[in-house]
């Protein structure tokens, strides 16, 4: 009567109270789990009147009229859940039941879910945890060719966030065949995934999806954090940052490893939460969470935060800002994506030593302003540009990355017409306009923030197996009303 992912569901019920079947359709769970037994009592839901028919007469067949009520309800909304003990949903995408559970203000305490997606397996892994439950069982269930998962999932009391590699990975038992044979599947996936985008140019989302692919056949393994330190600084030697600057490993962790890695511009509270809640040993950062020297460490501190949780911090800063393929480096990366160029892109402020801040480029074709400024929303995935009131075209450009108004001057003196970088003073913009140069300031966060793809698909080329996330709360201090 059923097929084998809804008798994989059957066999997971309890069978301790009343089961509610939401996304019934034709109720031949509902007279799976009443013929044999397993339960007394059945709630079989659908949110359309034909599905529901075709259930009424399931039931009317095997004569278990008394012993299931049908009802219409989109999702959970209708349906009283007291005596449940067990909710079934199964057979639609993962988003949609993410929803439906999301959206429920029933009480699920005590009450299993079991549940059944036909897509997005991941999502509504990640969602479970963010409305705090947990995965207690997961199983893989094949039926000719194709292989389904079922989850089961109960209320937790406990704050857990899943990384985009765990949320792939599933909570299969380790010995499971056919749970390995799923995350084989999912490897080739994403493997294939990773060609194309690497076929499209784009190489660092091309890499990020090699790196699923390898977790998702291989899993996360432990890496040494004097390792990690050991290979970013092969590429962005600390001892190149500025004499004011504080880069390096500015906070350990107990056993100096780690397999999973939180990316962040800032290390704010939020940052050393969500890290927490992933379950990361190490946090690496733009901005240094240590910079002048501490007197005292408060509890609002995010360095009390971090040694609490026993988070590593590595911090990059001039380091990463100076080094080629840093965070100038991207900017200049995605400007040559969308303009071309005449000429070698030249240094902007020179240190020696082969070290300097940002880059000059000479466009091939002038561009006007305003339309520069749109174009430069997109790049830096800011929601404003501020700009200086020249409308003019432009072809020569000096760009640095975060605070540079102060190099307004030197942008001038080598003749640019134009400047990008973040947090211009009111003098500077007075200056620029009486110099005929037209600046855009497209904010600090803005214009370092994008550097943390790029350092994750540095760091997944050479350490695959670590678990690296861009942290979700690598966000804009600044709210813009």
């Amino acid at each position: 009567m059923i097929d084998n992912r809804l008798k994989k569901c059957a066999e997971l019920v309890r069978g301790e109270g009343v089961v509610c079947d939401v996304g019934t359709d034709h109720a031949y769970l509902a007279a799976e789990l009443i013929t044999s037994g397993k339960c007394s009592r059945v709630i079989a839901s659908d949110v359309r009147e034909g599905p529901l028919e075709s259930a009424r007469k399931t039931v009317e067949k095997y004569g278990i009229s008394d012993k299931v009520e049908l009802v219409l309800s989109d999702g959970l909304q209708n349906i009283d859940t007291d005596g449940v003990s067990d909710i079934v949903i199964a057979g639609m995408g993962g988003e949609t039941i993410a929803k439906i559970i999301g959206e429920s203000d029933r009480d699920f305490e005590n009450v299993r879910l079991i549940l059944q997606p036909m897509t997005k397996a991941e999502l509504l892994r990640k969602k479970l945890y963010e409305y705090q439950f947990e995965i207690v069982g997961e199983y893989a269930v094949e039926d000719g060719d194709k292989l389904y998962v079922v989850m089961v999932a109960e209320e937790s009391g406990d704050w857990r966030t899943l990384t985009e590699a765990e949320s792939l990975y599933g909570f299969f038992d380790e010995d499971d065949p056919l749970g390995e044979k799923y995350r084989k599947r999912e490897s080739q996936r994403l493997e294939k995934v990773s060609e194309s985008l690497e076929s499209a140019g784009n190489a660092e989302a091309a890499q990020h999806y090699a790196a699923l692919a390898y977790k998702m056949d291989k899993g996360t393994e432990i890496v040494r954090i004097s390792d990690v330190y050991s290979y970013l600084d092969s590429i962005y030697p600390f001892s190149t940052q500025d004499s004011w600057d504080n880069s390096g490993l500015l906070i350990e962790n107990y056993d100096m490893e780690c397999s999973k890695v939180v990316l962040s511009l800032d290390i704010t509270n939020r940052v050393v939460t969500e890290a927490s809640e992933k379950g990361a040993e190490l946090v690496i950062s733009h901005h240094p969470v240590i910079f002048d020297p501490l007197k005292k460490i408060t509890r609002n501190s995010p360095v009390f935060g971090l040694v609490e949780s026993g988070i590593a911090a590595i911090c990059m800063h001039t380091n990463l800002d100076i080094c080629d393929g840093g965070t100038n480096g991207v900017i200049l990366d995605r400007l040559l994506e969308k303009y071309g160029i005449s000429g070698e892109p030249e240094p902007f402020e020179e240190l020696g030593d082969g070290r300097h801040y940002g880059w000059i480029i000479n466009l091939s074709e002038p561009v006007k302003t305003t339309e520069f400024a749109e174009e430069l929303k997109k790049l830096f995935g800011c929601e404003y540009v501020r700009m200086s009131k020249r409308r003019m075209k432009i072809s020569r450009i000096a760009f640095c990355s975060g605070s540079g108004g102060s190099m307004l001057e030197l942008a001038i003196a080598k003749n640019c017409d134009g400047y990008i970088t973040g947090d211009v003073k009111h003098d500077v913009w007075i200056d620029a306009n009486n110099s005929h140069i037209a600046l855009f300031d497209c904010g600090h966060f803005h214009t370092e923030n994008i550097v943390l793809t790029e350092l994750r698909r540095v760091l997944e080329k050479k350490f695959p197996q670590l678990d690296i996330e861009i942290a979700d709360h690598s966000t804009d201090p600044v709210q813009y009303i």
